[in-house]
């Protein structure tokens, strides 16, 4: 299994000035490698290979005006020219869009080395940068396979390290009605259980968006290029930060919720929605945004594979919130309309609370092969080795 973690880093004031280096210096190579696979196609009409790619570096370091790249390790540039490769893959296969050229005034800096990495006196050992400082102290959980410094765009540093443990992924325990949820997310509750439990919707960004406003407009007056202007930058980013953190902190909460302690559940049925095509609603799209919906789903899905616990999706298509249980589909409900009853057999519904119930009777019936057909059925748990993703700052 492999599990990723995330420190942040303390580096001096000469450690700071070489990791920007590296930082412009990999930017350089990842576009330098682009423009010399897109001019080579163009005159011969063949692909140029990454490793015919990375032996030019060389030759690039020994000419005077980019000697410069001397100064930062060769692995973090020949890890660019291999990212680049990749782009162009998930072009080919996966249709992702054709690689773009990196650019300076981008706050996302990064950098990755597929080294391992020393951990001594509460200090971590990079190549080029010597002895760091981390917070808080990085606990071996396997062999390190890559690490990737980064940098945010308020200004702080982090590294990742990438375990690969000797954990295997558990086995899928076997789907049962009594020991299965259904889950239902929306905006005005985060997650409604059909076994009754709520989470509520906190909407960070909501709560924060008066002081973002005056940020914003602090920086739009300040001169382009100035300190000032840049001062201005680095709190708006931090007030977005802090945003971001906060859902972070709250979804994983919830997700420890739903897959630990005495209400764990073996199965969970969630609806595969549509999140991108619910963010063209432009009067849903603000708060659909702040509920972050799809970090809330990816979460869910690694957790669930890492404990062996069945992450099944039922169709978007399904008509959770209107069909009752006695067969009557109301085609009127609005979204509105929080609770509804029934005009066939007289049935009150909480919108939310019955569309969670809904959800787990649709999947149950579809494992059983009984009841309503449900359109896609994805069981997480089969699928290939899971990535965690762990944040831990100070």
């Amino acid at each position: 299994m492999l599990r990723a973690y995330k420190y942040r880093l303390y580096p001096n004031r000469q450690q700071t000035e070489l990791l920007n280096k590296h930082f412009g210096c990999c930017r350089f190579i990842y576009n330098w490698a682009l423009d010399k696979r897109i001019n080579h196609y163009k005159e011969t009409g063949e692909t140029l290979s990454a490793y015919n790619i990375i032996k030019g570096i060389t030759e690039l370091k020994k000419q005077p005006e980019t000697a410069w790249l001397k100064e930062v390790a060769i692995m973090a540039l020949q890890q660019e020219v291999l990212h680049m490769d990749s782009a162009f893959q998930r072009f080919f296969k996966a249709k992702k869009g054709f690689p773009k050229f990196k650019s300076k005034n981008n706050n996302k800096h990064s950098y990755s080395l597929p080294v391992k990495v020393y951990i001594k006196d509460k200090k971590i050992q990079i190549p080029k940068l010597g002895l760091v400082r981390v917070k808080p102290l990085p606990v071996s959980e396997g062999i390190i396979r890559t690490c990737t410094v980064s940098k945010s765009p308020s200004g702080k540093y982090y590294i990742s390290l990438l375990f690969e443990t000797n954990h295997d992924i558990p086995e899928p325990k076997p789907v049962t009605e009594e020991r299965s949820i259904g889950i239902d997310t929306g905006i005005k509750n985060f997650v409604t259980c059909s076994d009754g439990r709520v989470f509520e919707n906190p909407l960070y960004l909501k709560k924060s968006i008066d002081r973002i406003k005056i940020l914003s407009k602090r920086l739009s007056r300040k001169q382009k290029g100035s300190k000032n202007r840049n001062k201005a930058r680095i709190k708006l980013a931090k007030a977005y930060e802090k945003v971001a953190n906060q859902r972070l902190d709250y979804i994983r909460k919830v997700v420890y919720e739903l897959t630990n302690g005495e209400n764990q559940a073996d199965s969970i049925f969630i609806e595969d929605l549509n999140l991108k095509g619910m963010l063209s609603n432009r009067r849903l799209a603000l708060s659909l945004s702040d509920s972050s919906l799809g970090l809330f789903y990816e979460t869910l899905d690694y957790k669930c594979r890492w404990k062996g616990i069945n992450l099944i999706k039922i169709g978007r298509f399904e008509p959770s919130s209107k069909l009752c249980t006695c067969g009557f589909k109301n085609d009127d409900l609005k979204l509105s309309d929080r609770v509804w009853t029934c005009p066939v057999c007289g049935a009150k519904h909480e919108r939310d609370l019955f569309a969670a119930q809904n959800i787990k009777r649709f999947g149950l019936s579809t494992i059983t092969g009984r009841g309503t057909p449900v359109e896609s059925l994805e069981v997480s748990a089969m699928a290939e080795p899971v990535k965690e993703k762990c944040l831990l700052t100070n």
